[in-house]
């Protein structure tokens, strides 16, 4: 099966209007949450996972972006399926389904391939046990987390040790820590030569009814070499880590940096 790139410019005014329409900026924290409309949007537009993983990307200040998303269906296909679908005014501007371009992949999944990578993520575990409040903390104010929820990688390992100079200690920067994180999630598919944490920042997470949660969202540059192919194809496919439907996880491809000395 073929996989395709697709490239499809958004007008991010029209975005909002968009999710205003069907009250997806509505509810307990009235965000707008441009990953919840693309998902949907682009599943109304094209089909359900048409468009799976999209990453959005969007120039400082600016008021247009373009959406990049893997595919297993080329352009013609894509317009063709969008063509009959009742779409708002606000819906054709912001998507401009008519626009949609793909181009297919070359095979990556070749064993001792090395690719330089870029990677939106929401770097977060599932506690399988509760983290109580710092004793430090003032009275009365709760930062514990129960078992099950869902907390920031670099945040959860932090709480667990026992002083606050104990991750200094150990080099654990947040880079170091989403690295490992990110390593796990690759698994035998591919080895993780160098990492860089190039953005970061915290970011709600609007879902049904307006309800979500905030969370780590970070941008990693890297250089990575290819493993079990098979699973490095699953993981170019389906993408990586959680909230993959919402913008998250999609690897972007860039040319591979300068080789790490070793010894």
């Amino acid at each position: 099966m073929t996989l395709y790139l697709a490239r499809l410019p958004v007008d991010l005014p029209a975005l909002a209007r968009a999710a205003g329409e069907r009250g997806w900026t509505r509810g307990r924290r009235a965000a707008f949450d441009e990953g919840r409309a693309l998902h949907h949007l682009l599943a109304e537009t094209f089909g359900p996972g048409a468009l799976q993983p999209f990453r959005l990307v969007v120039a400082p200040r600016a008021k247009s972006g373009t959406l990049w998303a893997y595919t297993d269906v080329d352009a013609t296909a894509l317009r063709e399926i969008a063509a009959p679908v009742p779409l708002s005014e606000a819906m054709v501007t912001a998507l401009s389904p008519d626009r949609i371009e793909t181009k297919p992949m070359p095979e990556l999944a070749v064993p001792g391939r090395r690719l330089g990578f870029d990677i939106r993520l929401r770097p977060v575990v599932r506690l399988a046990s509760a983290i109580p409040a710092p004793a430090d903390r003032a009275a009365g104010r709760d930062h514990g987390f129960k078992a099950g929820a869902e907390v920031d990688a670099f945040l959860a390992e932090a709480l667990r040790q026992p002083d606050r100079e104990a991750m200094h200690t150990a080099e654990r920067s947040r880079e170091t820590v989403y690295a490992a994180w990110l390593a796990d999630r690759f698994g035998p598919a591919a080895e993780l030569e160098q990492v860089t944490l190039a953005a970061f920042r915290r970011s709600f997470a609007a879902r049904k009814d307006g309800r979500g949660c905030e969370g780590p969202d970070a941008t990693l540059h890297g250089t990575l070499t290819v493993g079990d192919a098979k699973a490095f194809a699953e993981r170019l496919h389906r993408g990586v880590g959680r909230h993959k439907a919402y913008g998250y996880g999609m690897l972007l491809i860039r040319p591979p940096g300068r080789p790490v000395p070793k010894g």
